[in-house]
């Protein structure tokens, strides 16, 4: 609860008026509840002396306002907490995109797509649940079962421990199974993490696995995780389906209590007709508490399962980030880059080893060499997408790494090995990362990539739109259309 409470007060706290807001709200409306059962009391003791026309009419209208109070603050509560776990969920998305972004190959290669998507869908939306709903209700439940208790125990505290007797077996029920469906439930989110792993895999590879007559296969292992996910489901609907009738079941006991403490203390004359009602007016309004509690441990620890794996995201280290003094780079670069021994070494393997090579400003170098030989490799230090093992990697006499690596990559064009085209027009694709690209340089950077005569057979040519990932394109539209936006960004060091 602590580590939940770490990540999530640094978001709530920046609504703290809203919060105070909110909570006002909710303290007044509790109040005002609570003021029904004494008002009912006071009307039914005094009908029992003797009908008066107008003190059944101040009965009826003191109810009415009461009701009109609690009703009127009891909107605002919702609005105001809810609305602020709707701000919560957009920050915490937001942090969470601004840090997977930066983030660097090696954590991609150890969370899959889906898992992350997951996170940020699923996950998301069971924290929203927990900081809104759930925080709520909690504190109304825990407001309402004070402020009932304390009147109860005013009023006659022998009956109120009668009546509550059952009290501590629905605490004792909640704790085991609020323990079991937060287990439970962090199973299920890793399932379906699994899940749009293996979807979104499927549908980005859906070329492969035709071209390989995978389609049989793919569908058994989908099926074959999807059962998984409803098994684990079922087991969580089995454990609320004992919970919730039993917690219910509790609460019926508590009603029995006062029936038979009540009724008896009733007869002897030691209780009016109306505080009787209002002691079941009041043990009405804890029925609530306890069944809400319920519900709200539900929330809570699934969002407790959510938090901690979203958590993981928000706390992933950069593995390249800037320095603290970063090293200032010349505007533009003169584009010297010099391998001073330098050294790759992967988990599986040594991809470079003591590489040293001198590329002066404007000369343009070919590497060359066989499969796995660490080309790739090599290009990818250039622009810091990866650092090396052992070595330096100098931009005009200066370690990278003294460099703010966005601001080398600002003067750096690439066309990966891998195309990555998104889903929107070519002229768009084309300017992607250019600010100032206008349409003239756009087409420009399509003729000289070649793909000017692909262009007059598309059906809104440079407004053609690509499709999700290029899909509508053939690989060598796919590799000319990235050449065409490395020329459209002129960077300097091509």
């Amino acid at each position: 609860m602590r580590e939940t409470l770490r990540t999530a007060w640094p978001y709530l706290s920046r609504y703290r008026r809203g919060l105070a807001a909110g909570f006002g709200a909710l303290l007044v409306k509790d109040l005002t509840g609570a003021a029904v059962p004494l008002v009912l009391r006071e009307g039914v003791d005094g009908l029992t002396r003797g009908f008066s026309l107008s003190g059944v009419m101040w009965f009826s209208a003191a109810l009415l306002a009461l009701a009109a109070v609690k009703g009127l603050f009891q909107y605002w509560m919702r609005v105001i907490l809810i609305g602020i776990s709707r701000d919560v969920e957009y920050d915490i998305r937001n942090d969470l995109f601004r840090n997977l972004i930066r983030l660097d190959a090696s954590f991609y290669s150890r969370f899959r797509t889906g898992d992350i998507m997951a996170r940020a869908t699923n996950d998301m939306n069971a924290v929203r649940m927990m900081l809104g709903p759930g925080m709520m209700y909690w504190a109304e439940t825990a407001l309402t079962f004070l402020l009932a208790l304390t009147v109860m125990l005013a009023v006659d505290w022998r009956l109120t421990i009668i009546a509550l007797a059952p009290a501590p077996f629905v605490s004792l029920t909640v704790m085991y199974f609020g323990r079991r469906i937060h287990d439970r439930f962090e199973q299920i989110q890793q399932k379906f993490s699994d899940i749009s792993s293996r979807v979104q895999e499927n549908i980005a590879g859906v070329r492969v696995i035709r071209a390989y007559a995978q389609e049989s296969a793919e569908l058994a292992k989908f099926e074959s995780l999807n059962r998984e996910y409803i098994a684990q489901n079922i087991r969580l609907v089995k454990i609320s389906g004992v919970f919730m009738p039993l917690l219910h079941s509790l609460i019926g006991l508590t009603f029995l209590a006062l029936l038979w403490g009540g009724g008896l203390r009733l007869m002897q004359g030691q209780l009016t007709i109306g505080t009787f009602l209002m002691f079941s007016a009041y043990l009405t309004m804890l029925i609530w508490p306890m069944i809400a509690m319920g519900w709200v441990v539900n929330l809570v620890q699934r969002g407790r399962a959510s938090l901690k794996r979203i958590n993981e995201l928000l706390r992933e280290p950069r593995g390249i980030a800037a320095p603290a003094d970063p090293a200032v780079l010349s505007a533009p670069p003169r584009g010297e880059i010099e391998f001073r021994n330098v050294s790759v070494r992967f988990p599986t393997g040594t991809a470079l080893d003591s590489v040293s090579l001198r590329i002066a400003p404007g000369e343009t170098v070919a590497i060359v060499g066989h499969t796995g030989s660490g080309k790739t490799t090599l290009a990818r230090l250039v622009p810091r997408l990866l650092d090396p093992s052992a070595g330096e990697v100098l931009l005009d006499g200066i370690d990278l790494r003294r460099y703010d690596p966005e601001q080398v990559r600002r003067h750096i064009g690439m066309v990966p090995q891998e195309t990555f085209l998104f889903s929107m027009t070519l002229a768009e694709n084309i300017a992607f990362g250019s600010e100032s690209a206008t349409r003239e340089e756009v087409l420009r950077a399509a003729e000289i990539a070649g793909l000017a005569p692909d262009l007059s057979a598309m059906p809104d040519g440079v407004d053609t739109m690509v499709g999700e990932r290029g899909i509508t394109l053939s690989g060598g539209q796919r590799q000319r259309l990235a050449i065409a936006r490395a020329i459209s960004n002129r960077r300097c060091i091509p």
